[in-house]
């Protein structure tokens, strides 16, 4: 790596890495992509993050950044050109609401349709996770590994999102009419707003790449069913016709957009909408503590009429408080509740928790 190169540490087969993967190719910034092998966790992520996780950035000056929303942040300061952050409050509005729709909603898709369709994934899951883990193993020592982060992935999500067999046909049918709406609107659009890739574009790559297009059975499904989407996908991730041009003019929304727009506000805003009030009360009581639990209890949800419990994580009110910071923001407010009012997505916003929250040392803290 040279001194001005940085250094992304992830893996193809995971869901963020390709958010930032993504973003770097695009906003055309040197960097060398290092494999998360068991060593380079051990050596590196662990002494510095202080916990397994990926993506991981380092920077030219040995600066470690963790959490994909925190990696782009830092490196639109120094790459500003192309920004995927609109300036105008309906794009920008929209642009990170649909960040955290895709970073803390459509992982369940993701999850789902990796794990419980085996017959079709599994071996190429097992050799995903082998090689990564220990790149230079034959083969039938790679399946091996494969199978150990497998047997955490492949059962403990289902409980923590509250997905059940019932809930797992709901999230195959929500999945499959956000792909049909996103294939109408990307037929037309290169970009969820317009000619240039926004944050919002990212959150949903991540999902949409590691998990739904690299995975066989979904990747099949997703070149068929959605073929405007796959190509959206190649564009982003593998730069394949990829443009630089501008979001549209006059801070307009695209009516293609509004049916993701809406069926975000009805099946992710509620739950929101409870973390806030569950944020609260965690915070209530337990007002000497500044690191906030990565889960404060359980709360109920619904998609497609099925109902399931699944936990409430501050994480995900984390990055929504980056929207209603821009809500927050915005000189004239009536232009944006206009908006959230015919997406349905109103009461979130009128409903703020008290509670705000930072990222700070790979970790989230209460920041009031």
């Amino acid at each position: 790596m040279s001194a001005e190169q940085y250094q992304l540490i992830g893996t193809e087969v995971s869901l963020y890495s390709g958010k930032v993967r993504g973003y770097l190719r695009h906003k055309k910034i040197p960097f060398v992509e290092t494999l998360s092998t068991m060593k380079i966790y051990s050596d590196v992520i662990m002494p510095r993050v202080g916990k397994r996780i990926i993506p991981v950035l380092l920077t030219p000056d040995d600066e470690c950044i963790q959490d994909t929303t925190c990696i782009i942040d830092y490196l639109e300061a120094r790459f500003p050109e192309h920004s995927v952050y609109p300036e105008t409050p309906k794009q920008k509005l929209v642009a990170t609401l649909l960040e955290s729709y895709g970073d803390e909603w459509l992982v369940m898709p993701a999850m789902h349709y990796r794990w419980q369709f085996k017959c079709h994934n599994l071996r190429f899951i097992l050799k995903e996770f082998g090689s990564t883990a220990i790149p230079n193993a034959w083969s039938i020592f790679q399946y091996g590994m494969g199978a150990v982060p497998a047997m955490a992935f492949g059962n403990l999500y289902k409980p923590y999102f509250g997905i059940d067999k019932a809930m797992g046909k709901a999230i195959e049918r929500s999945y499959e009419g956000l792909l049909d709406d996103l294939n109408v609107h990307l037929e037309k659009y290169p970009y969820l707003l317009g000619n240039r890739p926004s944050i919002g574009d990212y959150g949903f790559l991540g999902p949409l790449y590691a998990h739904l297009y690299r995975d066989p059975y979904p990747g099949k499904m997703m070149k068929k069913r959605a073929p405007h989407v796959a190509k959206w996908v190649e564009r982003l991730e593998l730069m394949k016709d990829a443009q630089y041009g501008d979001f549209l003019p006059n801070d307009d929304i695209p009516q293609t957009l509004i049916p993701v727009l809406k069926r975000m506000t009805r099946e992710q805003f509620p739950v929101l909408e409870k973390t806030g009030a569950a944020l609260d009360k965690w915070r209530a009581e337990h007002a000497d503590k500044k690191t906030v639990s990565r889960v404060i209890g359980k709360h109920d949800f619904d998609i497609e009429g099925v109902h399931s419990t699944r936990a409430i994580t501050p994480f995900s009110y984390w990055m929504f408080q980056r929207s209603l910071a821009t809500y927050n923001a915005a000189e004239d407010k009536n232009v944006l509740d206009e908006l959230l009012k015919k997406i349905d997505g109103m009461s979130a916003f009128s409903r703020q928790a008290k509670t705000q929250l930072a990222y700070e040392n790979f970790r989230l803290v209460v920041k009031n």
